[in-house]
């Protein structure tokens, strides 16, 4: 049985179809563009090989234990291109294991738009048409789906390294876009609460009152309650003492 051919995906926003950054030196915000014809020597193939590392596995530190070395020695030797360097880090078992693995097929199929195509998906639609991908043909399928795609091949072709193309208001999708989602960072522990500090926030009567609205009379609650009641009412007299109060007061009126 073949597989259900992919679903046709438009953008939903006027703003996916802006080419974002246009020249490479145009500001600081523009990315560095690594392409192999500008390679004059073996630095230049180790910077390209670091930058696709940064920007597949988005690591700002790589550990020799994520590195692959088979992949590095077949591009160095110009065996492979920049293109099959990339697929073969989309396919390999730490990027199973640092994105894959841990999280559900939307946020797979998100991840790999960022890192792969350097942009965003469109929208909620085009995660689940790329999950239907991942569900029916598995990971390799759609990171070759990705990677020999029309626009992969637009925007970079062979030789070019896949860059962030459309930024919009936010900044490098590395430093925005969590590993994990949340649905795995509360379950694994990764995200703690700090449970004093929301019952101090949200549920004590002192940040109940300062969130009531202007006017309302709980709102001074507080404040009559912390007046002193000792200065505020009449001193209790007996009958027997009435003399005695009025020899001390002063008369003012006639006598």
């Amino acid at each position: 049985m073949s597989p259900l051919p992919l679903m046709t995906v438009i953008p939903s926003s006027q703003n996916q179809r802006v080419a974002s950054f246009g020249f490479a030196d145009e500001d600081e915000d523009t990315p560095f563009i690594y392409r192999t014809e500008n390679v004059s020597g073996v630095a230049d193939l180790e910077d390209i090989i670091w930058a696709a590392y940064r920007q597949v596995f988005s690591e700002h530190v790589i550990l020799e234990s994520n590195r692959q070395t088979f992949l590095e020695s077949q591009f160095k030797s110009g065996m492979i291109s920049v293109r099959d360097f990339i697929r073969g880090l989309g396919k390999s078992e730490t990027f199973y294991r640092l994105v894959v693995e841990p999280n559900s097929n939307y946020r797979v199929a998100e991840l790999t738009l960022k890192r792969i195509l350097g942009r965003s998906p469109y929208n909620k639609m085009e995660e689940i048409t790329w999950s239907i991908v991942i569900a029916e043909q598995g990971i390799s399928a759609f990171i070759d789906a990705v990677v020999d795609g029309d626009e992969y091949e637009q925007a970079f072709g062979d030789n070019t390294l896949p860059y962030q193309r459309k930024r919009m208001q936010e900044r490098p999708f590395n430093l925005v876009t969590p590993r994990y989602g949340a649905d795995y960072r509360e379950s694994a522990g990764i995200t703690k609460y700090d449970w004093q500090f929301t019952l101090q926030k949200y549920f004590t009567a002192k940040a109940q009152t300062r969130r009531l609205p202007e006017g309302d009379p709980n709102k001074f609650r507080e404040m009559a309650l912390a007046v002193s009641p000792k200065t505020n009412y009449a001193q209790k007299l007996k009958a027997s003492d009435i003399p005695n109060y009025m020899a001390a007061v002063p008369y003012r009126g006639k006598r």
